[in-house]
């Protein structure tokens, strides 16, 4: 290879590397992870005093349903 092509190639890459760098484009798509890793930490937090609760009725209604009782 050339040196001339050796610079064109570093020439390319750099030209490449900058545009990359002032595209935005892709920061909603980072800003739309974020949030959704939020939701789903407050969904996980939430599951299982839900789920204690959800057992506890269900519980209940077992109780209830069991004959001669």
């Amino acid at each position: 290879m050339s040196f001339s092509k050796l610079v064109e190639k570093v020439k390319s890459g750099i030209a490449f590397y900058k545009g990359l760098a002032k595209d935005t484009e892709g920061a909603s798509g980072i800003e739309y992870a974020i949030i959704a890793a939020m939701v789903a930490v407050v969904i996980a937090g939430l599951s299982s005093g839900i789920g204690d609760d959800i057992t506890t009725v269900f519980g209940s209604i077992s109780t209830a349903l069991v004959p001669g009782s």
